[in-house]
C-alpha cells in the first residue's frame, strides 16, 4: 500500500505582493498625471536647476532657508501638546484682541481709583502672571548676544 503524503495547503493571499503592488502604483501615477509631470521635469531638468539655483543663490533666499530650519529646530525641541496649547492661546488671544478692537463702546480710562482696584484684583494678577513671566524669560534671551545657530543647536564653534 502506497505511503500517505503530507500536503499542507498554502494560504490564500490577503494581499497583493511586491510586483503587482508596483503595478498599482504605476497605473495610478500615470492615471493622475505624475509619470507625465515627473517625465517634463526630466526633461527640463537643466531649465529648472537654472531657475532653482539663481533663487536660492541670492542672500534673501539663503537667509529665508536658514530662519525655516531654526524654525524646524526650535519647534522640534517643543512637544506637540505644548505647541497645540501654544496655539490655542494665540488663536483665542488674537480673537479677544479682535472682538475689542471691534467693539464700539470706547471704555473709559480707569482713573487712579481704578488702578488701585485692578492692584488689588487677585483674578487680575492671576491672569497677568503669567504673561510677566513670559515677559522676563524673553527679556532675558534678548540680552543674551546673538550666536550662529549652528553653534546653538549642535554645541560646536562657528569659524566664520
Amino acid at each position: 500500500m502506497a505511503e500517505r503524503m503530507n500536503y499542507e495547503v498554502p494560504p490564500t493571499r490577503t494581499e497583493p505582493n511586491a510586483g503587482e503592488a508596483l503595478n498599482t502604483l504605476l497605473e495610478n501615477l500615470h492615471k493622475h498625471g505624475f509619470i507625465r509631470l515627473a517625465n517634463d521635469l526630466v526633461c527640463a531638468n537643466t531649465d529648472i536647476a537654472k531657475v532653482l539655483v539663481s533663487g536660492l543663490n541670492r542672500p534673501g533666499s539663503q537667509a529665508a532657508i536658514q530662519n525655516i530650519s531654526l524654525l524646524m529646530m526650535a519647534l522640534s525641541r517643543m512637544p506637540p501638546e505644548r505647541f497645540n496649547q501654544l496655539l490655542m492661546a494665540l488663536t483665542d488671544g488674537v480673537n479677544a484682541l479682535s472682538q475689542a478692537t471691534q467693539d464700539e463702546q470706547k471704555q473709559r480710562a480707569p482713573g487712579i481709583t481704578g488702578i488701585i482696584r485692578l492692584l488689588r484684583d487677585d483674578e487680575f494678577w492671576q491672569g497677568i502672571s503669567p504673561l510677566l513671566s513670559g515677559l522676563r524669560a524673553f527679556s532675558t534671551s534678548m540680552e543674551k548676544s546673538p550666536d550662529k545657530p549652528i553653534s546653538r543647536y549642535s554645541g560646536k564653534e562657528s569659524h566664520a
